[in-house]
């Protein structure tokens, strides 16, 4: 099996940054997904070979480990060259099969020493593929999937904070089958693709690299009969209703991590884990400027001139009166302390806006009565 290369599964360029590859791995994942394409059987395929490519480019180790192997030659198309009269490479095997015809070398990972100065190759792979270098299926508890999704705020409640229900879907151990994929009654068998190992080596060149099998998803068993629920993939998928503590003060990008609220661990598994990134919402009544909080007070021509007073209404549902100096101008601004955002033992405060509201219509009277003003102060119309 050939070899492929994990940025052209991902269609991104080596030097993509981390966020590019997160936001090409969503839309690929989104585009492929097998439930979005049950008429499509090579979907399953695609939706795989791109989860496994950027469980090695998302994480920056693996991925610093797997631009050291592209640059030392592990995944070009060809086998290497041997020099004419040159014996075995050092840390390469030596006597009798060592060599592979053409000069390739037949190389075993968990037998190369230290390249390079980052260990050895087959912890190197084994890292990055899952496994081990002689293709034994992983054991052991797996830890849930970890769940993250952003989350919509009022700026009421990112203010004041407050909590807000959000819907979920997570992955679930499959409660028919109680994970194993099989269906009631049903044997459990060893994978015939990999033989009950969980993983499948694929080379190119001299060398040859484990990746978890592709018709047991790593599980190294099927069963003779699958379960009707799950398919036999052992989960399902499943939507939960959580009540989000929204944090006071939270602003847009702010995020919270919620232990073990997430899928549900395999063979005892730790639960993983939800990361929330907030949103906030613009609001009519309110703008945010750090801390303070903005408002207008609308008042009209009478109460500018004469002075008076306005109220206004606090995101915690509090109504605070100010009072309107005689003479004052449209966009001036009133600060009241102490009655914006509380955030990390700071508050900010509120500021009132004057908005005057000039009436569009007049009675006869009224108009009367503002040419007699604008008579007495020499304004011209």
């Amino acid at each position: 099996m050939a070899a492929k290369d994990f940025y052209t599964v991902m269609g991104v360029p080596e030097r993509a940054t981390a966020d590019e590859i997160k936001t090409q791995y969503r839309r690929l994942a989104k585009e492929h997904h097998p439930d979005s394409n049950k008429n499509d059987p090579k979907s399953a395929e695609r939706f795989k070979e791109i989860s496994e490519a950027y469980q090695v480019l998302g994480d920056q180790k693996k991925r610093t480990q797997y631009d050291e192997m592209r640059r030392l030659g592990a995944f070009e198309s060809r086998a290497p060259r041997s020099r004419p009269g040159a014996g075995p490479r050092p840390g390469g095997p030596s006597g009798p099969g060592a060599g592979a015809p053409g000069g390739a070398q037949n190389f075993k990972f968990d037998e190369i020493n230290d390249v390079g100065g980052i260990g050895g190759l087959g912890d190197l792979f084994s890292s990055m593929f899952g496994g081990t270098a002689r293709g034994q299926r992983p054991v052991g508890p797996e830890p849930g999937q970890t769940i993250e999704t952003t989350l919509e705020v009022p700026l009421k409640i990112a203010a004041t904070g407050g909590k807000v229900p959000i819907d979920l879907e997570v992955n679930e151990e499959c409660a028919a089958c109680s994970g194993s994929g099989a269906a009631k009654g049903a044997r459990v068998q060893a994978c015939h693709e990999c033989n009950g190992r969980g993983s499948i080596s694929f080379g190119q060149g001299g060398f040859a690299v484990n990746r978890p099998c592709p018709m047991c998803l790593g599980k190294g068993q099927l069963p003779t009969e699958k379960c009707r629920d799950c398919k036999g993939a052992g989960e399902t998928r499943s939507k939960r209703k959580v009540n989000i503590t929204v944090p006071a003060g939270v602003d847009t990008g702010g995020k919270i991590r919620l232990k073990g609220q997430g899928g549900r661990g395999q063979r005892g598994g730790a639960p993983g884990d939800i990361v929330i990134t907030f949103r906030v919402q613009d609001d009519a009544r309110w703008m945010r400027d750090g801390l303070d909080l903005i408002t207008r007070a609308k008042i009209n021509v009478a109460q500018a001139m004469l002075g008076s007073k306005a109220s206004v209404e606090t995101p915690d549902e509090k109504t605070v009166a100010i009072k309107i100096p005689p003479g004052t101008s449209s966009g001036k601004r009133f600060r009241v302390r102490g009655q914006g955002i509380v955030k990390d033992g700071k508050q900010g405060d509120l500021l009132v806006e004057v908005e005057i509201v000039v009436p569009e219509k007049l009675s006869a009277e009224e108009i009367r009565m503002i040419e007699r003003f604008a008579e007495s102060a020499g304004l011209e119309r």
